[in-house]
């Protein structure tokens, strides 16, 4: 069928169907005057991409409502019953998100798994997507669900799913699932949820979660040293709001200040343009009260706080932002060091970080020999690696450049509740030592290097972007280039045919690495170019990185023109 006919079968079917009268009108609607909105909304069915089904709320196909919602759920419940046909009784754990409409769905989700005969232990209200992996693993639960779409702007919402071992659902149960929806139709739902099957959680599970974070602590005595720490943290309206302070306090921080504003959850994110903590412009408020009471550190989580953003006075004494390779590798500097220096270490630990995470994070472990491993982005295979690794290994820690981490084995998904707590305890390790968080980046660079990433997002819209991104992705594919920026290419990886090309000896290696439509390019002069499609939004992102030395931090300031002059020509070389 054609792009007409597909939309047109779509509308036929949910007006036919049996979706309650206001669905139907709001269709009509859209027949009548908003023939864009309502290709849009039934060009296509929402699928799970890297990190999950998300999309814009309201009717149709190709927007979250009751029934995507209801068919996603069904198809899972589905799915779960041929996975787990020896169990007495299916459990699932079900989270959501402060957005708009979040506990709704939530709760729509829960009827639907209980009218299944499935056990649906739902939380009472919003919480962390990481409690939410942390509490099917306690839970001894099959598998669970959380409602939202992390950073994305207000009219977005979405549906994650995870299996049994606290981790995103990855091949071949995505797929798996997937094909159950396909197979349904809106009258396949059972909507008729059965209350006894549906128990409601919260402060039971927070009290164990947020005492298995404690464990994660390396020093607690130079924390005591430095317990008033000046730390500002807004949760940008979201589920960070209680847990975080809490985890801090536990950790023996009791000088927290919160951005007022912006402790009121609400869906609408009336504060900022959007609850991104990667955007320099959700940390104003944060910065400007960091500024009033001259705060040293300052804390920012995502709606479902999974991610964290930082920011830190430079040596001028001026705040700055921090991206989440920069981080990340403060992270991992602090957690290597002190685990060797407590002589903690052993053969058998490991690190994770993403394709698209910075090298520097490799070089760091390998000085202690941490094995360092590499996954496809999306935090699910780092959670993957962690349960093929377990058993005789140790797994340290996972990165992502998209300002996600993780420490310890009692979660699989990124923990910005967790990481809020370790990157405060590294400021006072810095303090202990003379030293800022700023003053810690710069020591790693002048020891391994001065790395540099930008990130470029093309935002292409709908069908016809979807059209223009697939484009991109082919003809960097069929006319690879052998020279950038005047620059020859040395490596050309392929992750989507999964196979590596040195241009300089022609020689070709498989990458071991599931199938991913990505290209990736590592030049003479050390840079490195990733291309991908989102696998959650309408994007298409250009990754490049950069290394080069500084031998001071007299240097800082020159490596990082020279950083951003090259990173530019780069960019213009691109098209981008």
């Amino acid at each position: 069928m054609n792009m007409k006919e597909i939309v047109q079968s779509n509308v036929l079917a949910w007006i036919e169907s049996n979706i309650d009268q206001q669905s139907k009108n709001e269709i009509l609607e859209l027949l009548k005057n908003d023939e864009k909105e309502l290709v849009e909304s039934f060009y296509r069915s929402l699928e799970f991409g890297t990190g999950g089904m998300r999309g814009k709320m309201g009717v149709g196909t190709n927007r979250l409502n009751r029934y995507t919602i209801g068919l996603a759920t069904q198809g899972f419940a589905n799915y779960l019953k041929k996975n787990f046909k020896g169990l007495r009784e299916l459990k699932v754990v079900i989270a959501y998100d402060t957005r708009n409409n979040s506990k709704f769905f939530a709760q729509t989700v829960a009827e639907v798994f209980a009218a299944n005969d499935i056990k649906a232990f739902l939380f009472e209200n919003f919480r962390p997507t990481p409690e939410l992996s942390f509490a099917i693993r306690n839970l001894n639960a099959q598998g669970g669900v959380v409602v939202t779409a992390s950073h994305n702007p207000k009219e977005y919402n979405g549906y994650k799913v995870y299996w049994e071992d606290g981790g995103q659902v990855i091949a071949p149960h995505d797929i798996g699932i997937i094909e159950e929806v396909q197979q349904l139709t809106i009258a396949d739902i059972n909507f008729n949820g059965n209350n006894d099957k549906i128990q409601i959680i919260g402060d039971d599970i927070d009290s164990i979660y947020l005492a298995k974070l404690k464990e994660v602590s390396i020093n607690p005595e130079i924390i005591r040293n430095h317990s008033d720490l000046k730390i500002v943290y807004t949760p940008l309206h979201g589920t960070g709001v209680d847990l975080l302070p809490k985890a801090l306090n536990l950790f023996g921080f009791d000088n927290v200040s919160m951005v007022e504003q912006q402790a009121i959850p609400d869906g609408n994110f009336p504060t900022v343009k959007s609850p991104n903590p990667e955007n320099a412009e959700a940390l104003e408020m944060a910065i400007k009260k960091a500024k009033e009471i001259d705060g040293e550190i300052v804390l920012a989580t995502d709606p479902d706080a999974d991610r964290i953003g930082v920011a830190v006075k430079n040596s001028n004494g001026e705040f700055i932002l921090l991206n989440g390779n920069q981080t990340g590798s403060i992270l991992t500097y602090y957690i290597i060091n002190n685990l060797s220096n407590k002589n903690k270490l052993t053969a058998h630990d490991f690190i994770v970080k993403t394709i698209v995470t910075t090298e520097l994070i490799q070089d760091i472990a390998s000085k202690h020999n941490v094995k360092t491993y590499n996954v496809l982005t999306g935090f699910k295979y780092i959670a993957a690696l962690m349960r093929e690794k377990e058993i005789g290994n140790k797994f340290l820690g996972g990165f992502e450049e998209s300002y996600g981490y993780l420490f310890g084995n009692f979660v699989r998904d990124k923990d910005a509740i967790m990481s809020g707590a370790l990157i405060c305890e590294a400021a006072a390790w810095a303090k202990e030592k003379g030293k800022t968080f700023y003053d810690l980046l710069i020591d790693i660079y002048i020891e391994f290097g001065f790395y540099k990433e930008s990130l470029v997002n093309l935002v292409r819209e709908g069908k016809e972007g979807a059209d223009e991104i697939n484009e991109i992705m082919q003809n960097f594919r069929d006319d690879a280039p052998a020279l950038i920026n005047d620059v020859n290419v040395v490596i050309i990886r392929d992750f989507l045919t999964g196979n590596e090309s040195n241009l300089f000896n022609g020689k070709q290696s498989e990458m071991g690495l599931p199938s991913s439509n990505v290209l990736q390019f590592v030049m003479e002069d050390m840079t490195k170019i990733t291309i991908r499609p989102s696998g959650t939004e309408p994007k298409i992102k250009f990754y490049i990185s950069i290394k080069d030395k500084i031998k001071s931090k007299d240097d800082y300031a020159e490596a990082e023109i020279r950083a951003n002059k090259l990173i530019e020509s780069y960019k213009i070389a691109l098209g981008i």
